[in-house]
């Protein structure tokens, strides 16, 4: 059974592919490894934010360029940001009349467009009918309709190598073996987040004690697959996510909401020890980074008093810690004064209550820079916690997306490490390095690394470029 393109993967990067190439003539096939109707995906749990490095995707193109770069520490390939940066408002036209529905929504960085149906904000996941479930059910119609095919249940083992180049694959389909030839081959399978040998190798030494905040098909097969067959790997070690509760280990309703990276970037985050181990003030993921790297992922805290937890950010729209953390069956530590807080949450009382005298003292006399760690306060303000009475909810480090994997260049194409085409194969959306990280973990967002990828893969290929 021969294709113009075969994608690895039937999420947003895949189909988008897949579509434009179906709309610019190419008979296009799309691998899905599950075999539900809604097969679950990142995609389909998505809240739908697309955005470029927090900014919105119209922004001028410069703008975006120098974001990326700006957030990645210099460490994002020039060339690919500026291929997201000039891309990203073409992809949110190219969406929109492919009848995707977009609603406006404020956000720290601005308006921003999110894929409607919005999800209901409460705790839990709530993704049936919702934004992501909607396009993917689109583009599913679309990729039909122009010839195409989704062929769920149909697992992919390895690329099929012929001189060098890529001419399709080798897949499961009904329990059968099965190989699918193709011109092109687009990798678009997501990260590796679900994969433990992965995880332990690049991101933490213990992967069972993380939180995959995520869809289980995030295996990493299609890095795999594709260092095996010649492309270089790159940018591995950081990951989106967030700080959960740590009873969202065993409870759905407490993740992908509420997190609580908005009470700890004005607040503490603090180990058994009852010490600071990193910059509060470089938002939620860098902090769940450092969470994810030590040796017990669950033994941290955010402490914080009751005036944060009543007011803000503690009651901060979205999807407010106060109240869905406790309508989602989680809990926190409460007491009247630090020492017995800490007694209670089985911290060190006497460091802790020296952490907070320190903090609180470095607040008043404006030297939050001369912590240690050192306090950054140039996104987030530290507030004070002073309050009675005080509280400390236990965390986990919840993954959603891994950073980094298959170089590629500015059309998408799969580099060896010779900075080489792989002739044939494409990388789309969440495994390819290049666009996000740095010492700062900084995230570009899956949406547009999709959307982008996905549409100037597909022109690259229709133009009979190899």
């Amino acid at each position: 059974m021969a294709f113009d393109l075969i994608t690895v993967g039937g999420g947003f990067a895949g189909m988008v592919t897949a579509c434009r190439a179906g709309q610019l003539g190419l008979k296009a096939a799309v691998l899905e490894r599950e075999s539900a109707e809604r097969y679950p995906c990142n995609s389909r749990y998505t809240t739908g934010v697309f955005s470029v490095m927090g900014q919105p995707a119209r922004s001028p193109a410069e703008h975006l360029v120098s974001t990326i770069l700006r957030g990645t520490d210099g460490t994002a390939k020039p060339e690919l940001a500026r291929t997201i940066g000039e891309n990203a408002g073409r992809a949110a036209d190219w969406l929109m009349a492919e009848g995707t529905r977009f609603m406006a929504v404020t956000t720290p960085g601005g308006r921003q467009l999110m894929l409607g149906p919005p999800r209901r904000f409460k705790e839990g996941l709530d993704w049936e009918g919702r934004g992501g479930d909607y396009l993917l059910r689109t583009f599913e119609a679309h990729l039909g309709a122009r010839g195409g095919r989704l062929m769920r249940g149909t697992s992919v083992e390895s690329l099929a190598m012929e001189n060098g180049r890529c001419v399709g694959v080798h897949a499961v389909q009904d329990g059968k073996p099965v190989r699918l030839e193709a011109k092109y081959v687009a990798i678009a399978d997501g990260g590796f987040q679900a994969n433990a040998g992965m995880v332990r190798r690049y991101i933490g030494p213990t992967p069972e004690r993380l939180l995959v905040r995520a869809a289980r098909g995030g295996q990493g097969d299609g890095i795999r697959m594709a260092e095996v067959a010649g492309a270089a790997l790159g940018g591995m070690g950081g990951f989106y996510g967030h700080l959960h509760h740590i009873d969202a280990m065993k409870n759905e309703r407490l993740w992908p909401y509420p997190h609580f990276d908005a009470m700890a970037e004005v607040s503490l985050l603090v180990g058994a020890d009852g010490r600071r181990f990193t910059d509060e003030g470089l938002g939620g993921v860098y902090m769940t980074n450092a969470v994810a790297r030590l040796a017990d992922p669950l033994s941290t805290f955010v402490i914080y008093d009751d005036a944060l937890w009543k007011g803000e950010p503690g009651k901060a729209p979205p999807v407010a810690v106060n109240p869905f953390l406790l309508s989602g069956g989680g809990w926190m530590h409460s007491a009247p004064d630090v020492p017995s807080l800490a007694r209670t949450a089985g911290i060190d009382a006497a460091v802790l209550e020296h952490t907070v005298r320190e903090y609180n003292e470095a607040l008043m006399n404006d030297r939050v820079a001369q912590l240690m760690p050192a306090r950054t306060t140039t996104r987030f303000k530290p507030l004070p916690i002073v309050t009675a009475p005080f509280h400390a909810v236990p965390l986990c480090a919840g993954l959603t997306q891994t950073m980094g994997g298959i170089e590629i260049n500015a059309h998408a194409q799969a580099l060896r490490a010779d900075g080489e085409p792989v002739p044939g194969l494409y990388a789309i959306g969440a495994p390819v390095s290049g666009i996000e990280g740095g010492p700062r973990v900084g995230y570009a967002g899956g949406l547009c690394k999709a959307f982008v990828l996905g549409l100037v893969a597909a022109e690259h290929m229709a133009a009979g470029f190899d």
